[in-house]
């Protein structure tokens, strides 16, 4: 059987994380034993590692990481690289706030053997207008700097080969905040056998949303310099 690990980063997610963790535990059935669930939080301020720990003796294949201090991206790459440490033959990543839909994954895990990478597609996602402009302009950079035409660059809901993200992760800075747009770049740019599926994306479930506009200029503004450094290496 093969081995998955499913990892999400967390931010105060303490309204949300114990009915995510009942939601997507479950998808570790029919997978090998050394399958598991791996969540790093990153520093809440309310008492989302609390629960976290809570819910391991119930869930026996839940790992869980305090990363303080750390941003999404960083929290991601720590996850990657933990799971190809542990020799997970598949890595899912998606986000603890309740807005992706476990019911969607069995496709993905279906079709696993006949792609490098399966993303999902946000097309219809219901989030706000100054997210979705906010996806459409890191698109717009990626095809700028990379030439890669990408459905969706930052979607929380991806299954990759392990063997495949390992040719690209560490290509990376261990501290970059959009490690996802830049893994797709990668399987894109070097031809690598992907699928880009539609998936629902609900509005917020619940507690606090870290990245802001403020915020999201700042990693933008941030993002152009790595992207320069990054093209260089290609």
């Amino acid at each position: 059987m093969d081995t998955l690990y499913i990892v999400m980063p967390a931010y105060n997610e303490a309204e949300n994380i114990a009915d995510v963790v009942n939601q997507w535990y479950p998808k570790l059935e029919g997978k090998s034993d050394d399958s598991r669930l791996v969540i790093a939080d990153g520093g809440s301020k309310d008492n989302t590692f609390e629960i976290l720990m809570s819910l391991e003796d119930k869930y026996p294949k839940l790992e869980v990481f305090s990363k303080p201090g750390t941003d999404h991206g960083t929290k991601v790459i720590f996850l990657y690289d933990y799971a190809i440490q542990k020799n997970a033959d598949y890595i899912f990543q998606t986000d603890s706030d309740g807005q992706t839909n476990p019911d969607e994954f069995d496709a993905f895990w279906n079709d696993r053997q006949e792609f490098d990478a399966i993303f999902g597609n946000r097309s219809d996602r219901k989030d706000g207008k100054h997210r979705v402009f906010v996806e459409k302009v890191l698109r717009f950079v990626l095809w700028i700097f990379f030439k890669t035409k990408i459905p969706d660059a930052n979607a929380p809901f991806r299954l990759m080969k392990s063997s495949s993200l390992k040719k690209y992760l560490y290509k990376l800075p261990s501290d970059f905040n959009l490690p996802n747009a830049l893994l797709c770049m990668y399987f894109s740019y070097y031809k690598e056998k992907v699928s880009y599926r539609y998936v629902s994306f609900k509005p917020r479930q619940g507690g606090v949303n870290f990245i802001n506009i403020p915020r999201i200029f700042k990693i933008g503004w941030k993002a152009l310099g790595d992207f320069k450094k990054l093209k260089k290496e290609l």
